[in-house]
This record gives structure tokens, C-alpha cells and sequence, in this order.
């Protein structure tokens, strides 16, 4: 398997030089993983957030064996704020929405590999049917390896909320809520459906984060904007380790970016 993923690694080259490396330089992205839920017996084939609990043990035994630096996403949120340099194959691990089997299938696989994750939590859902319970986040709170974000209130993008109060509590009380039930402080956003717009920005900032992630590569901010760092949502596909590679080698939002633009030069 190393020899194959090696392998992969030196195809992500050969892509890039013969693509253009101008346009790659600087262009590397930690990335920050994004899963959602687990597959079931109801879960539709055609559901490409859905991933399997074999899968996700297999991807978490791939960068423990592969010695991928695994930090926290606040610890990530550090480096990028202090520009510091960041080691290659670091990776951060997030959840969003706070589904029950978050729970049940990634926390037992996390603590087994010794790898931090957050989760995001949409607040007004927790308890409710297939999210998890105030008891359960605790428990992983506790664990020392689950931290835990806002996902604002509830799942609605901030972007189709036109009501300035609605839109402010939105942002304002979920980070209230949390901390009062955690007792610790919270301190990262996650834009439901990623979507965002320079007024949702800065309510996030005006009401005490010290960072904010999307979904959606492609915004007009830098890598370095600690206020839409990019993530990657990681599908079945990814239960192809070959694949899983690409995806966390770092230039594979750069690449999906540059195949963006050379489809829209064509198109031209």
C-alpha cells in the first residue's frame, strides 16, 4: 500500500508540472476533512455524504500509518492566524450538523487511533431525532480529543435569512447555547452549506470566534483568511485510498480550481 500511495504522490507532481507549476506555487491548502453521517440500511445509494463506518476506519488508519500530522482544527486555526509555516501532511478531521452516529461510529474509531476531530453542531437540533444528545457531547467534550463548533442555530443558510435580528442571533446565541451547556469556549464557525457573504463574515467575527469554515472552494479570500478556511467534504468515493490521497495531499483544491478555470477559458 505504501509503494501505491507513494506512487500517487508522484503522479500529484508529474500533474502539476505538466499543468503549470506557476499557478500551483503557494497554492497548497491544509486539508481540513469534512464528513457528515454514516451509510444504513435506509441511506440512499445516491447519497454522496453518507460514508461507511469500514471506510472511515480504513481513512483513519491511513493517516495514523502514514504518519499525517492529525492536529486540532483550533490548533490549525493558530498556525494560520500566526502564518507559521504548517508541516506537510497535516490534516484536520470536522463533522458538521451533530448526527447521533457521529457518536456511535467515528468517536469509538477516533479515540482507537489517538486522532482529534470537530464537530459542529446545529444547536436547536440537539436531542432531537438522529442528533446527538447534550449527554453525548459532553462525553466527547470530556474524552479530550472532540472539540466542538457552531453551526448556528439551525440548518438554514445565513445567506437566505433577510431578518438582520434573526440573522444576528443566528450567529450570536448558538455560541451562547454551547458554552453555557459545555462550559468551555467556543471559538469556530462553520457556515451552514458553507455559504457565507461578507455580512455573515463579520457578524462571525463581531461575536467572539476566532475562526470560520466553508464548504465551497472557489471564494474570493485567500487561503490565509481565517474567516473562510476552506474544507473538503469527503464522500464514498473516498473509500478508494488512492483517491483518499489525492484529497489530502494538499493541492487538491488547487487542482479542482484550475480545472475551473481552463474549462472556463475554453468556454470563452
Amino acid at each position: 500500500m505504501f509503494k501505491r500511495i507513494t506512487i500517487v504522490f508522484f503522479i500529484i507532481l508529474i500533474f502539476i508540472a505538466v499543468s503549470g507549476m506557476a499557478y500551483f506555487r503557494g497554492r497548497y491548502v491544509v486539508p481540513i476533512l469534512t464528513y457528515h453521517y454514516f451509510t444504513t440500511a435506509t441511506t440512499s445509494k445516491n447519497d454522496g455524504l453518507a460514508i461507511s463506518e469500514e471506510i472511515f476506519r480504513r481513512q483513519m488508519r491511513f493517516l495514523k500509518d502514514h504518519r499525517y500530522n492529525v492536529v486540532s482544527l483550533e490548533a490549525l486555526a493558530d498556525l494560520i492566524r500566526a502564518g507559521k509555516k504548517i508541516p506537510a501532511r497535516t490534516v484536520a478531521i470536522t463533522f458538521d450538523d451533530g448526527y447521533a452516529d457521529n457518536y456511535k461510529y467515528a468517536f469509538p474509531i477516533l479515540k482507537e487511533y489517538n486522532l482529534p476531530a470537530t464537530i459542529f453542531i446545529i444547536t436547536n437540533e440537539v436531542g432531537t431525532p438522529y442528533r446527538l444528545s447534550w449527554k453525548e457531547i459532553k462525553t466527547m467534550r470530556d474524552s479530550g480529543l472532540i472539540t466542538f463548533g457552531s453551526h448556528a442555530l439551525g440548518p438554514e443558510p445565513l445567506i437566505n435569512i433577510k431578518d438582520e435580528t434573526v440573522l444576528k442571533k443566528e450567529v450570536f446565541h448558538s455560541k451562547v447555547v454551547l458554552e453555557d451547556k459545555l462550559g468551555v469556549a467556543v471559538n469556530i464557525f462553520a457556515y451552514p452549506e458553507g455559504m457565507f457573504n461578507e455580512k455573515i463574515r463579520q457578524l462571525v467575527i463581531d461575536a467572539g470566534y476566532k475562526a470560520a469554515v466553508t464548504t465551497i472552494p472557489g471564494k474570493p479570500y485567500p487561503n490565509d483568511d481565517i474567516f473562510a478556511i476552506k474544507r473538503l467534504r469527503i464522500s464514498r468515493n473516498a473509500g478508494n485510498m488512492l483517491v483518499f490521497a489525492i484529497e489530502t495531499s494538499g493541492y487538491y483544491t488547487a487542482m479542482k480550481e484550475y480545472k475551473k478555470l481552463r474549462k472556463a477559458k475554453k468556454a470563452k
